[in-house]
């Protein structure tokens, strides 16, 4: 698998092993908390004993290794041509990446090879000049831990509004194509989308404490029938979202969403577009407004 957590774990445990064994500087003790620190439960046991006993022949009794060079994980075609697939993705260089070192790199897709499903027209404008401008000052804010000054147009009334706030995180939804920005004014977090910015500029930078708050959480829970592969799209269409999933019987899984409750209307049509294989069960708060938006599709 590429870039697989698991298996190129080991690899990224060796090269920091092995690069304390070419500078001179590993110790039992260093083998033992580098393995404890970068592998896994097991890895204390495989890892050490493998090197001790020369059954992998990378460093000595003296913890000295025949190498020379600091070992570097290099890439494979394979990954880099899946890199360069991914990097024609307009949204990549929004966050300041580039394909240099890939210019001769086949991708391994390109983007007309990938069918979305589901997901609504008119998606940000990831290429625009002046959105990749905003994108970039967001990120930096974020870095430096400063506030911002926002002018954004609200898509309902279409009226101009000017916040000064505490970016609090950067969101992406699938479904929609769009970045939405969350943000902190008082005791208040606002969302704003992305492309509804007029300017964006760097204030000074805030307190610890005016990071640390809590977004109110609500829950569902739903019952699922497996049919047409139901299971597999609802995990993927709420990937982002802690969850707890119980099967039930042959085909049916109770599963529990925890999400923002400002989120609560756009969780409520998502649930509601898988149609009749998803029951909310609970809370009763939550399957009154889905009656409510069915009376009022109904009606319109």
């Amino acid at each position: 698998m590429l870039f697989s957590e698991i298996y190129g774990n080991y690899f990224r445990t060796m090269e920091k092993v092995l690069k304390e064994a070419v500078q001179g500087t590993l110790t039992e003790q260093k083998l033992q908390e580098i393995v404890e620190r970068q592998g896994f439960e097991e890895s204390r046991l495989h890892i050490p004993k493998s090197l001790k006993t020369q059954t992998w022949p990378l460093i000595d009794e003296t913890y000295n290794t025949p190498l020379h060079h600091k070992p570097e994980m290099a890439l494979t075609i394979l990954e880099k041509r899946w890199m360069k697939a991914l990097l024609e993705d307009p949204k990549m260089k929004l966050f300041g990446l580039s394909g240099k070192g890939l210019e001769d790199v086949e991708p391994l897709f390109r983007r007309d090879t990938i069918v979305y499903f589901d997901q609504q027209r008119g998606g940000d404008p990831f290429e625009d000049a002046s959105y990749i401008r905003h994108f970039s000052t967001i990120l930096q804010a974020f870095r430096e831990k400063r506030k911002l000054r926002i002018e954004f147009l609200s898509t309902s009334k279409g009226i101009l509004h000017r916040w000064d706030c505490v970016p609090h995180r950067l969101e992406y939804s699938l479904k929609d194509d769009k970045f939405r920005l969350m943000t902190r004014r008082k005791k208040y977090v606002d969302t704003i989308n992305l492309s509804t910015i007029t300017a964006c500029s760097l204030l000074e930078p805030y307190d610890a404490e005016d990071e640390n708050f809590e977004i109110e959480k609500k829950q569902v829970v739903l019952e699922l029938t497996d049919e047409r592969n139901a299971l597999e799209r609802i995990m993927l269409h709420f990937s982002h979202l802690q969850k707890e999933t119980k099967r039930l019987d042959r085909s049916r899984y109770r599963i529990r969403l925890t999400y923002n409750q400002q989120d609560e209307t756009e969780i409520l049509i998502r649930i509601m577009s898988f149609g009749p294989m998803v029951k909310v069960v609970e809370p009763e708060s939550f399957v009154q407004l889905m009656r409510e938006r069915l009376i009022n599709q109904k009606q319109l």
